[in-house]
């Protein structure tokens, strides 16, 4: 007997190779995702001028990474809202109010056309900064309360409605960790205490559901060589200065040393 709903994955058109480069922009999932990456010792780079949480601003955050160079072969952008604020003043939506007096600013809920034109704006300028790019979009699974639990999932259903018109285009694909919490976990063991974020373990299940759609073989025998390394760099020793520990810790570097050599872009 089957007692949960497994969400299926489609086949992704790329894969992600050892120590790949990746950038992540969008919501605090995006957060927890691109850590995972980086405990794997993958070169990420995570919501370089902080959580962007509506299409509008992962817009704004790639038009000012552009002039930076980087360009990765692999970006994924994790929408949260479709909520906006203007600044009265000029008009702008911005990214943060930085505490400023709620006066000074309006709300507004993006339209599915809205939010569509701003993720085909991004598609465009990460192909214009590396035609070989590959961009996945992810909805967070994260609720939002404030709004209400039913405006929040009109404000999900708006961005998963323009996550799919964008990705008809065929420069973009889907990842459904939305999906997998909402459909396929679907109890609130699988939330942290605050009962809106998904737990460690939810973000762990999602990682490997990752793993297994969007990972090569050798990205997963990569995983498997980095994992008894990572722990024994993580490993706290009673007694640091005892022999044997000292004997540990300088085979441990050695096999640092020659995992290095393997994989140069190794990130630690």
């Amino acid at each position: 007997m089957e007692f949960r709903t497994e969400v299926v994955i489609n086949e992704f058109p790329f894969n992600i190779e050892p120590c790949e480069e990746i950038l992540f922009v969008g919501s605090c999932f995006a957060d927890a995702i691109g850590q995972r990456f980086r405990d794997e010792a993958f070169p990420v780079i995570v919501n370089p001028y902080g959580v962007m949480y509506n299409p509008a601003s992962i817009l704004h955050t790639l038009q000012r990474l552009a002039v930076t160079g980087v360009s990765p072969r692999v970006v994924f952008l994790t929408l949260g809202t479709n909520h906006v604020y203007r600044l009265k003043e000029t008009g702008e939506i911005v990214d943060n109010c930085e505490k400023r007096p709620a006066a000074l600013f309006q709300e507004e809920k993006l339209s599915v056309g809205q939010c569509a034109d701003y993720l085909r704006q991004s598609v465009d300028l990460l192909r214009q900064l590396n035609p070989d790019v590959h961009v996945v979009f992810t909805v967070s699974p994260i609720r939002y309360r404030k709004y209400g639990y039913h405006e929040s999932q009109l404000s999900k259903a708006t961005l998963l409605l323009a996550a799919n018109a964008v990705c008809g285009d065929g420069f973009a694909s889907y990842f459904p960790a939305y999906e997998i919490v909402m459909d396929e976990l679907r109890d609130y063991r699988f939330y942290a205490a605050d009962m809106l974020h998904p737990s460690s373990q939810t973000v762990e299940y999602i990682w490997e559901r990752l793993v297994d759609c969007c990972f090569t073989p050798a990205a997963k025998a990569y995983l498997d060589e980095w994992r008894p390394l990572k722990q024994a760099l993580k490993h706290k020793p009673f007694n640091a200065d005892s022999p044997e520990y000292q004997a540990f810790h300088e085979q441990t570097i050695k096999k640092l040393a020659e995992f290095k050599k393997k994989y140069p872009h190794l990130t630690i």
